[in-house]
Order: C-alpha cells, then sequence, then structure tokens
C-alpha cells in the first residue's frame, strides 16, 4: 500500500474550532462570549432573549383548538348518478361507505358538476344552488342536515354582538 491508495475516513460531524485553523483564532465564533466557549448551544427558536416568533403566535398548534370554519368534502352531482340506483335515499354515511368521502371528512357539500338522471333523496350539510337546481329537476329531494354543535354552546341569536353585558348597560 502506498501512500497515495489510502482514502480519508467518515469526518466528525462536529467541527473543532479555534485551533490554529486557517480561520483566524475564533474560527468564525466571534470574539469571547457564550457562544465562543466550548459546549455552548442554543436551542431551537431561541432568539437572543426576546419573545420568539413561536410565543407570539396564538396558540393553535396544539389540540384543542379547531378553525372556524369546518372544510366540507365535495361531491359532485355526476358522481351520485354513477354510484347509487334511482330512488335511492343517501346519507354521508352512504357516501362514506361508497368511497366518495374520506373516513375523516366530517361535512359533506354537493356540487352540481356532471349529468343527473335520477330521482335521488339526498341529505348533506350543504348544497350548491346548481345541485340543488339538477336534483329537484330530476324530481329527487334535498335535505340539510344540520352541523353539530358542542355541548354548552349558546345558540346563534344569543351570541351575537349586541348581546354582550356591556352593549345592554348592564
Amino acid at each position: 500500500m502506498q501512500l497515495h491508495d489510502l482514502k480519508s475516513g467518515p469526518r466528525s460531524s462536529k467541527k473543532r474550532v479555534g485551533r490554529g485553523s486557517t480561520r483566524g483564532y475564533t474560527s468564525g465564533r466571534g470574539s469571547k462570549g457564550q457562544g465562543a466557549r466550548s459546549g455552548s448551544s442554543r436551542r431551537r427558536g431561541f432568539e437572543g432573549g426576546r419573545t420568539s416568533l413561536i410565543e407570539l403566535l396564538p396558540k393553535v398548534r396544539g389540540r384543542g383548538f379547531s378553525p372556524v370554519r369546518q372544510p366540507m368534502a365535495a361531491v359532485n352531482v355526476g358522481e351520485l348518478e354513477a354510484q347509487f340506483e334511482d330512488g335511492a335515499t343517501i346519507l354521508p354515511k352512504d357516501l362514506r361507505t361508497a368511497g366518495l368521502i374520506g373516513r375523516r371528512d366530517k361535512f359533506v357539500k354537493i356540487l352540481g358538476d356532471g349529468e343527473l338522471t335520477k330521482k335521488l333523496m339526498v341529505s348533506a350539510h350543504g348544497f350548491s344552488s346548481s345541485a340543488k337546481e339538477l336534483i329537484e329537476k330530476a324530481g329527487g329531494t334535498v335535505a340539510i342536515v344540520p352541523k353539530p354543535v358542542k355541548k354548552g354552546a349558546k345558540p346563534k341569536e344569543e351570541r351575537t354582538a349586541g348581546s354582550t353585558p356591556a352593549a345592554n348597560g348592564s
């Protein structure tokens, strides 16, 4: 084996700085201070003592908070035409078993893309105006399924801006 046959091994992941390299005696660590000392490291997201960005943002990064608007799974009337028989009653659970919506989709909206010739009784959380028109034109019926209300939540008319104690003068 000759000297030119040798291969360099894997490098260590941590660079040893401040030991006479060509970058100078500080080796990119600045002069003096905590960051110049050996073993110094800062936690992820640390911004020098000021309030970090993650602390400034509202607390929506974990569980317990849900968006104001829940996303709805979209199903077109053309898909209903292909999947269901004439005279069928369609509920959101039927759409799930047919594979038209995913198992995590909570709310369903029927959209008006496609043709519909079958008489269907469709229940969903929302309908576009064109979908409603197509279903009723084919002789079917449309029923809106109410969204579940959280326990202890006030009805919508009680949550209006004018019903706060300060607004009533009490």
